[in-house]
């Protein structure tokens, strides 16, 4: 390897009978001369003959002049599957292969406890270990992320799927043998606010939590509260999803000095208050996702302090309003991506989007879903936010071929359009054949005066945009009233897997979405207490994933 032929290499004997010290083998020759002479290989006309001996030295290893570092490089470009098979090579491969592994997914089932000490003896280097177990299985107990733990000390990541049987006593000394955690992510674990409190006082370098269906976390009121503990001065992102008793987590939210990013998913509770404590004048907030969850005008109120806010995702908060809005508008002036789904209440909509025309110049991403704009307040926004790239509109019942040409002729710096269950026809798509010099991307979808010849002519005229036109849709919209939903309302199919309208307008736009989950093990009185969501004839406007190649794109017709 990596050495040239050379004259002085003494050739392979020729090919002898078999016995029981030689094993000859015959390959039929498809290779060239020269690169049989680099490997040493005699040849006849029509066949090559390999002698592999055992006893002398006619075999030469020369993966051996390889220091192990580099070795270790060349296993980090491999998949999980070929780093399986390079270790069966050689006892030098399989155990640089082990001690070069970082990352490392596990079945947590009950039955791996045996094998613990062994898996981590040869793989002694991870430092982000995933813990998975389906709910149909008996997860390991606290006897096995203890022993874990005590193999794991380097580990910067963990995550937690499905561990039921993982108590407080277990993370309590998950804590402290791992301190260096820095990311933490659980769901659908057993364990409580004892638990979750013990770790927080012993992981003083961590960064990013995130807990989601965390079952330990009743409502009872001898529950205690979940506080900062040592993580005060290191937390910068909190995530939780779909929690009985979220507001338990209101001390750690509040006493997370540098916390940057906040994302609550349909946690139930009242937010007004605990988003007043964290909205305080020396807060860091960068980064708010608000996703059916009990927030009004005064929790959007509170938020508008936070001066340094970029991103911000208001989806299905009914509660939410015009007034709300517009002091976000007014007092975050660095507002750069905005996701709003109105839910069809009409309670955001002219004076809202006429506040952020007005103030966050420095838009680049806006995604209205369920929101009827007026022509005025979308000219407005088209006028003044002159960064603005990519745009999502979706289920509105106000923008049609007027607003589109509208969009066309001043949104100069827009690179990426989704138009989505809205009145718009041929007519407004064909504007985009001068519009939007800088487009490379449209797609519409469920518009039912939308046609696929107009794809085909809009190709046409510039053939480096990539059109993306869903004209067959208009079929399943004709069938899916059988729901029993609002005649007047874009009916469009069930959203499954716990992909929201906020997560697939990200998607549209072009942004990564956050550690999805299953949705399988969601227990039914979890069900019943959002019975107050679900319970609602709306039906959620969700669009694809922008990352469709171009080839299969310029097919639609």
């Amino acid at each position: 390897m990596g050495q040239s032929s050379s004259s002085h290499s003494p050739p392979l004997p020729s090919p002898a009978p078999a016995s029981t010290h030689h094993r000859p083998t015959t390959l039929t020759s498809s290779s060239s001369s020269s690169r049989s002479e680099m490997l040493g290989f005699r040849y006849s006309k029509d066949e090559l003959f390999i002698d592999i001996s055992d006893s002398t030295t006619s075999y030469v290893d020369y993966t051996s002049e390889i220091p192990d570092d580099c070795l270790a490089l060349v296993f980090q470009f491999l998949g999980s599957g070929d780093r399986k098979r390079c270790s069966l090579v050689s006892k030098r491969w399989l155990l640089v292969e082990g001690q070069s592994r970082h990352r490392l997914a596990l079945n947590a089932q009950s039955e791996i406890l045996p094998f613990i000490s062994s898996m981590f003896s040869r793989f002694d280097s991870v430092t982000k270990l995933s813990l998975r177990c389906d709910r149909r299985s008996v997860s390991i107990d606290d006897n096995g992320l203890i022993l874990i733990s005590f193999r794991c000390r380097k580990l910067t990541r963990l995550k937690l799927r499905g561990c039921r049987e993982v108590t407080d006593i277990g993370m309590a000394a998950l804590a402290k043998n791992c301190k260096e955690l820095k990311k933490f992510s659980c769901g659908s674990c057993m364990f409580g606010a004892k638990g979750m409190n013990a770790f927080l006082d012993n992981c003083c370098s961590l960064e990013e939590l995130s807990v989601k269906r965390l079952r330990g976390i009743t409502d009872g009121g001898t529950t205690e509260p979940i506080g900062p503990g040592a993580t005060a001065v290191s937390l910068k992102s909190i995530h939780l999803k779909e929690l009985y008793n979220g507001q338990l987590f209101g001390p750690l939210i509040s006493g997370a000095k540098k916390l940057k990013t906040l994302k609550l998913l349909r946690c139930l509770g009242d937010w007004d208050r605990i988003l007043e404590q964290v909205a305080v004048a020396d807060n860091c907030l960068v980064e708010v996702h608000l996703e059916r969850v009990q927030v009004s005008d005064i929790g959007l109120s509170a938020l508008s302090n936070c001066s340094d806010l970029e991103i911000l995702h208001i989806v299905k908060t009914p509660d939410c309003t015009n007034s709300g809005m517009m002091a976000v508008a007014g007092r975050c002036k660095y507002l750069r991506k905005l996701h709003i789904d109105g839910w069809k209440t009409n309670r955001i909509g002219h004076d809202a989007l006429m506040a952020i025309a007005k103030h966050s110049v420095n838009l680049q991403e806006l995604v209205l879903i369920g929101i009827n704009p007026s022509a005025i307040s979308l000219e407005a926004i088209a006028m003044n936010c002159a960064n603005l790239e990519r745009l999502a509109l979706c289920g509105s019942e106000t923008i049609a071929d007027g607003e589109i040409s509208c969009i066309a002729s001043k949104c100069v710096a827009l690179k990426k359009l989704c138009i989505k269950g809205c009145p718009v026809s041929d007519e407004g798509i064909e504007a985009f054949a001068w519009g939007c010099p800088n487009l490379i991307k449209i797609k519409v979808k469920k518009c039912k005066n939308v046609t696929g010849e107009v794809g085909d002519w809009l190709r046409a005229r510039r053939g480096s945009l990539v059109v993306n036109l869903d004209v067959e849709a208009e079929i399943v919209d004709a069938t899916a009233s059988e729901s029993g939903a609002q005649e007047d309302l874009v009916e469009l199919p069930a959203i499954t897997n716990q992909v929201d309208v906020d997560a697939d307008a990200e998607a549209a736009v072009g942004q990564p979405e956050p550690l999805a989950s299953s949705s399988s093990g969601r227990g039914s009185a979890f069900k019943t207490r959002f019975g107050v969501f679900g319970g609602r004839a709306l039906v959620a406007c969700t669009f694809r994933r922008w990352s469709v190649g171009n080839s299969s794109s310029n097919g639609n017709s």
